[in-house]
């Protein structure tokens, strides 16, 4: 590592809550377009705002170093290969929340070396709220104006009377009973974003968060070293691990976040849909609610 994550950090928190507090100036003045993309979902002047303001942060930053973002994902496999490190980022994770004015929506950053997430930040603009994780150095929460608190994941001595899952607020509760064995019980828990879910089994808030549905590698970046870093892992409904640009297509297939990894994974995710969407090349990525 050319750098330290310890030294990285201060100024990777810095250029998100500068992110997000773009963001939160659109968001509340009610001033910025929004359109539709090619893949029907949305995109807003916030979104784009925020992605100049990090593409130009990181470029001042770490210059050696590219940024992939949602915003602009179209480098081939071929030239992504050749990177080593790079940056990781989602400008605004929810942007249908914020046009819906929920306000769960968050700026995610990860950094990406060698395939694998070894620092990640999400912060939530709305609520001052700052989740942050660096390999080996352990997952923590800033909320407001509070110092950093640590982090971790729930974890029982048995398999507990109910499951909490956070889900997205537009989930098909269809699909979700399909995919999970009903002879468990289950407290399910909507939000919007889907680092703020990841983060929610994080602080041992819910235990697993389930996402079935097209979903971008800069969705999982952040949230994968935050939960390991708190005690859980973020895995395909296979139970495989998550993988960092080894395909042309850059879309996840569907995944759940845990929690407790010696709780039975593979009975309460019982039934793999038949459209699980493994990654393809044909396969054009989407954004995450």
């Amino acid at each position: 590592m050319p750098q330290s994550l310890t030294d990285l950090l201060p100024a990777v928190e810095q250029i998100a809550r500068q992110a997000g507090q773009a963001i939160l100036a659109l968001y509340q003045s009610g001033d910025y377009q929004a359109q539709q993309k090619a893949d029907h979902t949305p995109v807003t002047s916030a979104d784009l705002a925020a992605h100049q303001l990090l593409c130009d942060a990181f470029g001042k930053l770490t210059p050696e170093w590219p940024v992939l973002s949602e915003e602009h994902d179209s480098l081939a496999l071929a030239e992504r290969a050749k990177w080593d490190y790079y940056w990781l980022v989602d400008p605004m994770d929810g942007t249908q929340e914020f046009v819906s004015r929920s306000g769960d929506f968050s700026t995610m950053i990860a950094l990406i070396c060698h395939g694998e997430p070894v620092l990640g930040l999400v912060y939530a603009p709305v609520t001052n709220t700052c989740y942050y994780a660096m390999k080996g150095l352990g997952a923590y929460k800033i909320q407001g104006q509070q110092g950093p608190q640590q982090i971790h994941c729930r974890h029982y001595p048995q398999i507990p009377e109910t499951l909490r899952i956070a889900v997205s607020r537009v989930q098909n509760k269809r699909k979700l009973d399909k995919v999970l064995n009903e002879q468990y019980r289950y407290e399910f828990l909507p939000l919007g974003s889907a680092s703020l879910k990841s983060c929610l089994v994080a602080e041992g808030a819910a235990d697993c968060y389930i996402r079935l549905g097209p979903t971008g590698e800069w969705d999982v970046g952040a949230p994968l070293i935050i939960l390991k870093e708190a005690g859980g892992t973020l895995l395909d409904l296979h139970l495989q691990p998550m993988s960092f640009n080894c395909h042309e297509s850059l879309i996840n297939p569907d995944f759940i976040g845990i929690g407790d990894d010696s709780l039975p994974w593979a009975d309460i995710i019982a039934h793999i849909p038949n459209n699980d969407r493994l990654r393809t090349d044909q396969l054009t990525s989407n954004s995450s609610n």
